[in-house]
């Protein structure tokens, strides 16, 4: 087993096997001026500064020969997997389906839809379309996982609170060990992002663990 010394809130470890990377959502709708995000009125400039930090994540379990998976939240042109509350939802002028600067809104395909080019995913590397927030619901994230020997789980994307908190929630009550990396994951709003790093970590890390890119990267290096 590897470890990660500094993590919080105590030390997590992971099999030299069987350990991999999930990113979640690193969408251009989220994260590029012009997209989804910004015209909600949000500051996507929080989003894309962890870009920098999430590359050398990424970059870093490639060079180790570990997985590394993506998610992205994005829904068939005729919306038949959007459940109905969620398209909804919302009080602003765009919603689910319509059209938005970039295309029709969270539809695979469309150009929002796409990563940002600095989290593109590598020839092999599984592309996770996703109808819900977390990653797990209605997707085959569960069988790739145990297909490929994956216990153990490296948590970044966007948002914090939203669709990665999910995410690892659900990856907790289905037993695997998640660590989120705490610079490479960005919330619209810095309150709800200490707030998620704070529950995850609680009472003995109820829902899983937090480093930081290099924390993760060093001891994934190590010899």
């Amino acid at each position: 087993m590897a470890t990660i010394a500094t993590a919080k809130p105590y030390p997590y470890e992971f099999p030299q096997a069987g350990f991999a990377l999930l990113m979640i959502d690193m969408q251009r709708d989220f994260i590029e001026p012009g997209g989804f995000g910004s015209a909600l009125g949000n500051d996507v400039s929080r989003l894309a500064a962890i870009l920098p930090a999430a590359a050398r994540l990424v970059a870093g379990f490639r060079r180790a020969g570990r997985d590394v998976l993506h998610t992205k939240e994005a829904h068939r042109p005729d919306l038949s997997d959007c459940p109905p509350a969620k398209l909804r939802r919302g009080g602003g002028a765009l919603r689910i389906g319509d059209d938005g600067p970039m295309g029709r809104i969270l539809i695979d395909g469309e150009p929002g839809s796409d990563f940002v080019a600095a989290l593109s995913p590598a020839a092999g590397e599984p592309v996770i379309a996703k109808p819900g927030k977390g990653a797990f619901f209605a997707t085959p994230l569960e069988r790739l996982l145990r297909e490929r020997g994956i216990t153990h789980l490296a948590i970044g994307g966007v948002t914090t609170e939203v669709c990665v908190q999910t995410t690892m929630r659900e990856a907790n009550d289905r037993g695997y060990e998640c660590v989120l990396v705490e610079d490479a994951t960005e919330s619209y709003f810095p309150a709800f992002k200490q707030a998620t790093l704070d529950m995850i970590r609680a009472q003995g890390a109820i829902v899983g663990w937090t480093a930081t890119v290099d924390e993760v990267l060093a001891a994934l290096e190590a010899p």
